[in-house]
């Protein structure tokens, strides 16, 4: 069984596991064992529920790293006992009882809010479809990835992971940076998640935080090595 941590990579709405393949990249150049896993994005308890089960099942400790939304999946999940250390990216870092749109709440909206699309869709044994959200695609560079090359922020928008709306009023059971240690990395110029968010989420939680000025939401594609380096860090703290 390993003693190096493994870094389980949790991404958030609007993207997949691709988004971290540059830090992906970065991690196994320095020897670090990684796995990105593939986001449900159906609902917060079910979400951490699934990447808890993963965790589990990894041999060694584990680290957690959560982009975004996933921020608060790794808030539940990070209970589970081999899980060593968290790192927020860009993330939400609810309390326990905490919902997602009181936490944001506390502080002037992101522009995303007021540039999203409701879809539908179907819920076994549900009378109604449940209701999901992407980012506008003629919005979704300025908010989501304004520091990543045009080029490909038009195939990231059209190519968008939808986020169940039932997230945002879905309490935290738990909060897993109360009895592990915590990173994070604070995106300066985040028009997702206002920065003041997660600066308070990072403060609350005794977090090491890192700030990257003039960083998008998609920090973790347009400045993969900064992220990786805050990952690095807590593998090495936790080894």
């Amino acid at each position: 069984m390993s003693t190096t941590p493994t870094a389980l990579l949790v991404h958030g709405a609007f993207a997949d596991a691709s988004s971290w393949s540059g830090v992906i990249a970065e991690l196994q150049q320095h020897g670090i064992p990684v796995v990105a896993a593939p986001n449900p994005l159906r609902g917060l308890a079910s979400d951490a529920a699934y990447i808890a089960s993963l965790a589990s099942q990894i041999d060694g400790p584990v680290v957690l790293v959560g982009h975004s939304y996933g921020g608060a999946i790794i808030t539940v999940a990070g209970t589970t006992e081999n899980v060593v250390g968290l790192v927020y990216v860009a993330a939400y870092v609810p309390e326990q009882g905490e919902n997602l749109g009181e936490l944001q709440g506390r502080f002037p909206l992101a522009p995303l809010v007021s540039n999203l699309k409701e879809w539908t869709y179907p819920v076994e044994g549900a009378e109604e479809p449940a209701v999901e959200v992407t980012i506008k695609p003629e919005a979704f560079p300025a908010i989501f990835a304004a520091d990543v090359p045009a080029a490909a922020t038009e195939v990231l928008a059209v190519a968008q992971r939808p986020l169940a709306a039932s997230v945002f009023t879905e309490p935290a059971s738990a909060a897993a940076w109360r009895t592990k240690p915590s990173w994070a990395l604070v995106a300066g110029a985040d028009e997702a998640i206002n920065p003041e968010v997660q600066r308070f989420g990072a403060k609350r939680a005794g977090a090491t935080v890192v700030e990257l000025e003039g960083a998008s939401h998609a920090v973790a594609v347009s400045q993969p090595k900064e992220v990786a380096d805050l990952i690095r860090e807590a593998v090495g703290a936790t080894s």
